[in-house]
């Protein structure tokens, strides 16, 4: 029998580097596989953009039929368009051994555990207001007005950090990728997912000599 992976909800405001740490835990070397979990969207591709690399690209007729089937963990209508997690892609990965980052606000975190209660969420703070505001301005894409509002909105996202299993500061880039990838270690040296994945020895180790 092979170890069951991880969901790993993971949260943040915009800014305070999320995605940088989930890109840092994709490249570090181990036994086993991590991915990103990929989104459902009824919205074009961007240039550049491939369909199940970025997003899964379906159009509203296909969305709707997928709410139906109940193939997602959560879904929203985001400007216009419609964004899902899908449910059944997460638990076939999972089922395969693949640990799976999913990256998504404190709304939808909510929406996953009700139906997977045994997925670990990780929350990322930025180490003050201060900062958080000049990493926004510091990557030059949005307008002041944006970045006010992405301001009012990091304040909310953030109020939601205890409803969570871990909490990391990033701070210290270095010292907060360790501090995940130590989380993730954890889940994965668990007694029961370790008694699995050594079951062969540690039957060796006991049995009884004649």
């Amino acid at each position: 029998m092979s170890q069951v992976g991880t969901l790993y909800i993971v949260s943040a405001p915009s800014g305070a580097g999320k995605s940088s740490l989930i890109n840092a835990l994709l490249t570090e070397p181990r036994d086993w596989k991590v991915q990103v979990s990929v989104s459902h969207t009824t919205r074009s591709p961007r240039v550049g953009e491939q369909d199940g690399e970025h997003y899964h690209f379906v159009d509203v007729n296909k969305f709707k039929q997928l709410i139906k089937e109940n193939a997602f963990f959560e879904w929203a209508l985001v400007f216009g368009n419609y964004y899902a997690t899908s449910r059944i892609a997460i638990e076939q990965a999972l089922a395969q051994g693949i640990d799976i980052f999913l990256d998504i606000d404190w709304q939808g975190a909510r929406q996953v555990r009700e139906m997977m209660p045994q997925a670990k969420s990780v929350f990322i703070l930025p180490p003050s207001r201060a900062e958080l505001e000049a990493r926004l301005n510091k990557r030059g894409q949005d307008s002041h007005e944006i970045i006010t509002k992405r301001m009012a909105e990091a304040q909310s996202e953030m109020s939601h950090y205890d409803e969570y299993d871990y909490l990391i500061i990033n701070d210290d880039f270095e010292r907060a990728k360790q501090e995940f990838s130590a989380i993730v270690k954890s889940q994965r040296n668990k007694l029961a997912k370790q008694a699995i994945k050594y079951q062969v020895t540690i039957n060796e180790l006991l049995q009884q000599q004649s």
